[in-house]
This record gives C-alpha cells, structure tokens and sequence, in this order.
C-alpha cells in the first residue's frame, strides 16, 4: 500500500537530512512531499554554505496531518528556528501528535517539537547543542544515533541518517501509535 509522508521545512534545512530520508522513503514505493510555509522552492543549507534549491509540493496552508501517514522533521540551524515560531506549522506537527501517526526528527529539528510542547515525558535524543534544551523541555535525552519512543523517531546528525532512515520505515509499517497529546 503506498505510504504518503510529509517533510515539513522551509529555508536553511540542512540538505542531506531532507534529500536522504525523501529518498529512502521513495525506494520504498512511498510519495515523499516536502511541505513549506513558502510556495515554489526553498534553499537548503549544505553543511557549510547555501545549498541546492528544492521544489515544494505542497504549502502547508493547503494540507493537514490527516493527508499524510508521517511527518519528517529535517534539521539544520535554520530551518527549526523560522518554523519553531510558525503557528500553522506548529498546529500542523500537533495533529500528527495527536493522530499516532509516526514523526521522525533529526538533529536540530526536535526543537520545533519543544515549541510544540511534545516532549515532555519523551526518551529523544538530537545534536548536542540541543541536548539541554530538551532535557529544561521534560525529554530524557540519550546520545545515541536513534531513538525512538512511542513512534517518535529522533537521531543526532547527518552520521546517524542510516538508521534514522530504517527506524522511520519500520515505524511507518507499524502505523499508528497510541494518541501521546
């Protein structure tokens, strides 16, 4: 059965931890979208300058966690801190919450989940710059490549996107979760 999944990013996500999971999850036989605040394209960040532009599907004002079955969170320092403080897509990551469905997130991007209130409670993990951030949030923060709890799936860096990319499917196939909001 094909799995639709929803990469939420805007300008700045780190390149490899949107361009890697969009491919995994399309050898799969999934329809990977990347879903913006912004319309046309937005620009990645390629570990040390801007990087490639990537088209974007489909604007989040348009779509709602019910059209999707997972929702990837890319980091980047950028690109959590524009949608950590964007509403919609705050709302947007919520529903997925409240739904069971799985939510991966890497490096930076569990910092959009604090601003959402979703970690309290939470066995995560993310790139240590972060770590205390998590942990003042209520996480149980563990520097390990992937974590996942109650299908949320966290890693720490651009090193770890193998088996971030294998927990995410395998947690995809499980499907939903119990409801965690």
């Amino acid at each position: 059965m094909e799995k639709r999944i929803a990469i939420l990013a805007t300008n700045g996500f780190e390149e490899v931890e949107l361009s890697s999971p969009k491919e995994y999850l399309e050898k799969q036989g999934w329809k990977a979208e990347i879903v913006s605040p912004e319309s046309g394209s937005i620009r990645s960040w390629a570990s040390t300058d801007w990087g490639k532009d990537y088209k974007v599907d489909q604007e989040l004002k348009n779509v709602k966690a019910a059209d999707y079955d997972a929702l990837v969170l890319p980091g980047g320092v950028i690109n959590p801190d524009k949608l950590r403080t964007n509403e919609n897509a705050l709302a947007f990551i919520k529903d997925f919450f409240k739904a069971g469905k799985p939510v991966a997130a890497i490096c930076h991007g569990p910092q959009i989940l604090i601003s959402a209130g979703l970690v309290k409670g939470r066995i995560m993990t993310s790139y240590p710059s972060i770590k205390i951030d998590l942990i003042n949030a209520g996480a149980d923060w563990h520097d390990q490549e992937v974590v996942v709890d109650k299908g949320l799936v966290t890693s720490r860096n651009p090193n770890d996107l193998p088996a971030f990319n294998k927990k995410l499917v395998e947690e995809i196939k499980e499907g939903k979760h119990q409801q965690v909001i």
